[in-house]
């Protein structure tokens, strides 16, 4: 059996995680996304329970969303695209500080996003598969927003004009 790669990110309880397969030949790609026994021999000790993905054409940006209680295990299952964390938790040392990560079909790189943390990512090839596992089932009542483009957060994107929703753009 293959392991789960695991590496810390800067921000406390952020991961950055490496699927235990990935195979490639003649015929094609093969990835083993999640493994409930390998994942938690990893450390990652959430039990998904809802799977998501949208799918998104360049410059698109969505997001930046989260809530107190969901993990996520985010991964690219086509495409690129860029993916923005930041630790909304304000009893947290960290609070405001954001990371970014670059998550492809070519790198399989995934990200786990604790609760309190929100995430938005912006489609940097023609077409993006945006997938995530999350510890609870979808509540937008219960989420929060935080604008993309808020000065006050400092984030940078590798666009200053993305296609945002409604939602999104704060409105």
């Amino acid at each position: 059996m293959d392991q789960v790669g695991v590496k810390n990110t800067t921000l406390d309880g952020v991961l950055a995680l490496t699927p235990p397969t990935i195979f490639e030949d003649f015929r094609g790609t093969y990835v083993e996304t999640y493994n409930e026994e390998l994942y938690k021999a990893a450390g990652v000790e959430v039990d998904f329970v809802q799977d998501d993905i949208s799918v998104s054409s360049r410059d698109v940006l969505r997001g930046i969303h989260g809530d107190q209680s969901t993990w996520k295990l985010i991964s690219c299952l086509k495409g690129k695209f860029y993916l923005m964390v930041i630790n909304w938790d304000e009893s947290s040392a960290q609070y405001k500080q954001w990371e970014a990560f670059v998550l492809s079909d070519t790198n399989r790189l995934q990200i786990l996003v604790p609760p309190k943390f929100g995430n938005g990512h912006l489609v940097v090839s023609e077409e993006a598969i945006f997938h995530y596992k999350q510890s609870t089932y979808y509540d937008r009542a219960g989420q929060f927003t935080l604008k993309w483009n808020d000065p006050e957060l400092g984030l940078w994107w590798p666009t200053r004009d993305p296609i945002v929703s409604r939602r999104d753009e704060g409105v």
